[in-house]
């Protein structure tokens, strides 16, 4: 910790006095079923979510607080406190939605329950991203303690909610208010550690490309015993044309989609992710490249669903047409506009048989490159070095958040970064989601410091 910062030591005993209050902030937070598409769940759980949240960031000192209707009909929750003067604004960006639990009796602890095993706390939505909400609340509150009512920086938070829904609603609002969320560094808390007390900047955001694919070739459902043969399965056209979107490595071969760069930052090791992926023993990873060259440099294609009959039921039925969910994540520079077209135009070649061919569009995202320098930057990297005792990396990370790029857009000026208490055995929109408390304490050091340093 440095000799210059006589308020560290006091910010430290601070957050760790307030981790109980972050437990129960979190338990309350992950109770809600704030899961923003109401074919699963009512909306009032959104909507309540996002009042808590208002009232919470109130309470700890931001004065100017709204819950605000986006064009996709979610809340944004806005909450500001000025600068005083002379100092930057901040940013804090964190989302209150969650993924829906997926599959309940995978669960090991109740999905809606916040529950202590193992030193992590489990529940829907405990690291993406409530837990993120709980490390700024407690950050700010480590402040607000010791320098009484006023902040050292200005404040601005803003949660979204449907951003694992994908529809835009805060990539909408934020150009239509670019004077109430303008700020001179955004904090990005959506990511997280490389490992569990290793303190990482994410520096790169693969975007992505979603399609639905669908095959046909008969009029209707036929017997496979008096057709079977020349009679063409749509079910095995797809899975032809679906074989030919990786080579027998792994590596994804779309036309048109370069697939040999490599990744210039921190390794990771095989067997570290093997470990957090789950990969069984004796199965291999998939690719030519190392496991940071497909992960955050290379374009990585994913089958998210198939429509076709169950096994159980299924009948002696040539299928007459069949679906397929595509996820096509991209690194940075390329342009999701072109990959969409190779990726259509790779399906369309490859279709066997002639076979009827649609390619729906679901959505695109661009991909994403933060800076690497500036005085926001050093300030932090010097903030996480101090609240973990050890210097920071930096990543890479497959996943998306196309609002990085609409604020890079709107504030060309601002520092961005990505940082946040999602390390990989979080196990994000899995079964079984866990936070470290351990990484929220420390981001949230961090996060304090930080916001104290960077004001002068």
């Amino acid at each position: 910790m440095s000799s210059d910062d006589p308020d560290a030591a006091e910010l430290r005993s601070r957050v760790a006095a307030l981790m109980g209050q972050a437990k129960q902030d979190l338990a309350q937070l992950v109770s809600f079923k704030s899961v923003a598409d109401s074919r699963l769940f009512p909306p009032e759980e959104c909507e309540k979510t996002a009042q808590w949240m208002a009232d919470a960031f109130a309470a700890v000192g931001l004065t100017d607080v709204g819950l605000h209707e986006t064009s996709d009909g979610s809340k944004a929750v806005v909450a500001r406190r000025s600068a005083p003067p002379g100092a930057p604004t901040v940013l804090l960006y964190c989302h209150y939605d969650v993924q829906p639990p997926l599959d309940d009796a995978a669960w090991r602890t109740p999905v809606w329950q916040l529950t202590e095993k193992d030193g992590r706390w489990y529940g829907r939505g405990s690291a993406d991203c409530k837990g993120n909400i709980v490390m700024h609340l407690t950050a700010l509150r480590a402040l607000r303690q010791i320098g009484g009512e006023d902040f050292p920086v200005g404040i601005t938070l803003v949660a979204e909610g449907s951003e694992e829904q994908g529809t835009g609603g805060l990539e909408a609002f934020v150009p239509e208010h670019v004077e109430l969320l303008r700020a001179d560094t955004l904090l990005i808390c959506d990511s997280g550690n490389f490992a569990a007390g290793v303190p990482t900047f994410t520096e790169t955001l693969r975007g992505n490309v979603n399609v639905v694919v669908s095959v046909e070739t008969l009029a209707g459902p036929v017997h496979s015993g008096m057709f079977g043969g020349p009679a063409p399965d749509a079910l095995a056209a797809l899975i032809h044309l679906l074989a030919t979107l990786r080579d027998e490595y792994g590596n994804t071969t779309v036309a048109g989609l370069t697939n040999d760069q490599t990744w210039g930052g921190v390794r990771y090791p095989d067997e570290q992710f093997r470990i957090d992926a789950g990969v069984l023993g004796g199965v291999d990873l998939t690719g030519d490249g190392t496991v940071a060259d497909m992960l955050w440099a290379r374009p990585a294609l994913t089958i998210l669903g198939i429509d076709a009959p169950k096994v159980v039921g299924s009948s002696a039925a040539i299928q007459p047409s069949a679906r397929a969910r595509l996820n096509l994540r991209i690194p940075p520079c390329t342009d999701p506009d072109q990959a969409l077209k190779a990726l259509t135009a790779h399906l369309e070649a490859n279709t066997p048989w002639h076979a009827k061919l649609s390619v729906e569009t679901e959505s695109i995202g661009s991909p994403f490159r933060s800076g690497t320098g500036g005085p926001a930057r050093t300030a932090m990297a010097a903030a996480l070095a101090a609240s973990y005792g050890r210097a920071t990396t930096t990543q890479g990370q497959g996943g998306s958040i196309p609002l990085c790029n609409v604020f890079a857009d709107t504030y060309p000026d601002a520092e961005i970064m990505l940082l946040g208490v999602e390390e990989p055995k979080c196990l994000i929109h899995a079964p079984n989601e866990s936070v470290d408390p351990s990484e929220i304490e420390h981001i949230a050091l961090a996060e304090a410091l930080f916001l104290t340093r960077y004001a002068r």
